[in-house]
């Protein structure tokens, strides 16, 4: 049983689950942008719609971790904490969680569907994760009411934790009074109004934060097995699909060969996965990486809400979400076809998700901050621009240099002189 008896335990666990969010959205996109996109070996002209149908339910379902993630962000806030956008790096084996609590990389596949219908399988599933991912360390000891530091508990699904969080905001509202817990302010809270989420709720009692936990676990975590709608249902529809037309032709082959390298090691460490030694490749690695990280601070900018008008932060939220589908969309499905190099003969790269370093992003003054967004925007399309690509991949490469100097143009008019 997972014990939440002070408000610093609740946080922790909430921002835990800000990660598990953060990491499943990074491992289903990941999937997505592996998917082709025309006909050749491996793939024909009529089976191309229906790879094209996986990669919108895939996508669908990443954007979905993407509102959890917001929603517990919400409830992270709520709470009196900061926000929490960071999270460990990938390939994710047990790392602070429960030994069966992992996260990778992997190309659209059987395996990859299998581990992600077992990631989100509702208590009463009776599912395994694939061979490949064999449970790591010990589970984390019971623990004690008494115990004053927080730390990581143990669970078996999302759902479980879930569940566990939503007992603890009972006991703390009873404990500490709802307008005792509730201390965070609902301005400081992402709403629809950015966002476009109906159920992007502000928490300000017991009520809300609870019908929020509900609608996590009813999407995706702990939906009950038979729920076609949900995350689990959903993954299981396409893996059937996907099992049917192997079947049918056992030479089909909708993803390309992607792997996980990443450019270098993080914070110093050796990579896991293979060095990317192609040139272009590796620009286009460092662009894509460059601008995930841009994009996880303008969120933090935006839900840490320092002295922004409510303009100004419906244009930072517009910002980070058109940044998604204009930068990282593109350069995430472009990298899908870029060689690794002679670390991985015949394999392509994919988008690592790397992050430099593992620290607050949190850039605290609002004018200073801006300043950094619109000064990196810059810099990431002049590096688009500098990467020696020709044909397609220098399309999309100069619509990605381009999103990134409008959104800089759209930012920069808000900045005050000094």
């Amino acid at each position: 049983m997972i014990v939440v008896e002070h408000r610093k335990e609740l946080s922790y666990l909430l921002c835990q689950a800000a990660e598990i969010e953060h990491l499943a959205m990074c491992q289903y996109l990941y999937a997505a942008f592996s998917l082709r996109t025309e006909p050749g070996p491996g793939l024909t002209a009529e089976q191309l719609p229906a790879v094209e149908r996986w990669r919108k339910v895939i996508l669908a379902i990443a954007g979905e971790e993407m509102l959890h993630w917001a929603l517990v962000n919400n409830l992270i806030t709520a709470i009196g904490s900061a926000p929490f956008v960071s999270r460990p790096d990938l390939p994710h084996r047990a790392k602070g969680y429960p030994p069966d609590v992992q996260f990778a990389l992997l190309p659209f596949g059987e395996t990859a569907l299998r581990h992600f219908i077992y990631f989100e399988r509702p208590v009463d599933a009776d599912v395994a994760d694939p061979t490949e991912f064999v449970p790591a360390g010990g589970r984390p000891a019971a623990m004690e009411p008494t115990e004053l530091l927080p730390r990581g508990q143990d669970f078996l699904t999302q759902g479980q934790l879930y569940r566990s969080l939503e007992g603890g905001l009972r006991h703390l509202a009873q404990k500490l009074g709802e307008p005792g817990l509730f201390i965070g302010p609902p301005w400081a809270q992402a709403t629809p109004r950015d966002f476009h989420w109906p159920d992007l709720v502000a928490i300000t009692d017991l009520d809300a934060a609870l019908q929020v936990v509900e609608r996590i676990v009813v999407q995706g975590e702990g939906a009950a097995a038979d729920a076609t709608d949900a995350h689990f249902g959903r993954f299981r529809a396409v893996l059937d699909e996907l099992l049917a037309v192997k079947a049918a032709d056992p030479t089909f082959e909708p993803a390309h060969p992607v792997t996980a390298a990443v450019v270098r090691g993080y914070e110093g460490a050796e990579p896991e996965g293979p060095r990317i030694t192609d040139p272009t490749t590796a620009g286009v690695s460092d662009l894509f990486n460059a601008i995930y990280d841009l994009l996880l601070q303008m969120l933090c900018r935006y839900f840490a809400f320092g002295h922004e008008t409510g303009e100004q932060l419906t244009m930072l939220a517009s910002a980070a979400v058109g940044l998604m589908f204009t930068a990282v969309k593109p350069l995430g499905m472009l990298l899908a076809r870029l060689p690794v190099g002679e670390e991985a003969p015949g394999a392509t790269a994919g988008a690592s998700f790397q992050l430099a370093y593992r620290a607050s992003f949190l850039l605290p003054h609002r004018r200073v901050a801006w300043i950094r967004f619109v000064e990196r925007l810059e810099e990431t399309a002049a590096h688009a621009g500098s990467i020696a690509a020709g044909g397609a991949d220098r399309v999309v490469l100069d619509r990605v240099a381009l999103a990134l100097r409008a959104t800089a143009e759209r930012l920069a008019a808000e900045i005050e002189p000094a």
